[in-house]
């Protein structure tokens, strides 16, 4: 009976754990793209600016936000607009910004 109890407990307090980081940005508002949970855990792995005590906790729920991130793919998708059209009005955009700033040479 105690060991049902110790893995029901351990198993619950794993479900708590998981996937903090893909809430956080799923919630934070803003377009982060596709797996935006995982790619943040993973900058704040590499950002020194973090503290050292949180990045053994980063690293233990990294799996579980990539399973929360596996998860919600379908709605980032839904919600990025990516598409050919739009890249390509991006794309038009940028290049229209710089032809405007270079001024016409008179080679001829």
């Amino acid at each position: 009976m105690k060991i049902l109890i110790r893995i029901l407990t351990l198993g619950y307090m794993l479900t708590l754990l998981g996937g903090c980081s893909s809430v956080m940005t799923h919630t934070g508002g803003g377009d982060k793209g596709v797996y935006p949970g995982t790619r943040t855990s993973v900058d704040h792995l590499g950002d020194d600016s973090i503290s050292w005590g949180f990045k053994p906790l980063i690293a233990l729920d990294l799996p579980f936000t990539a399973v929360m991130d596996t998860v919600l793919l379908p709605w980032d998708i839904f919600r990025t607009d990516k598409s050919v059209k739009s890249r390509v009005e991006e794309s038009e955009q940028k290049n229209h910004a710089i032809n405007s700033v270079i001024p016409p040479s008179d080679y001829q």
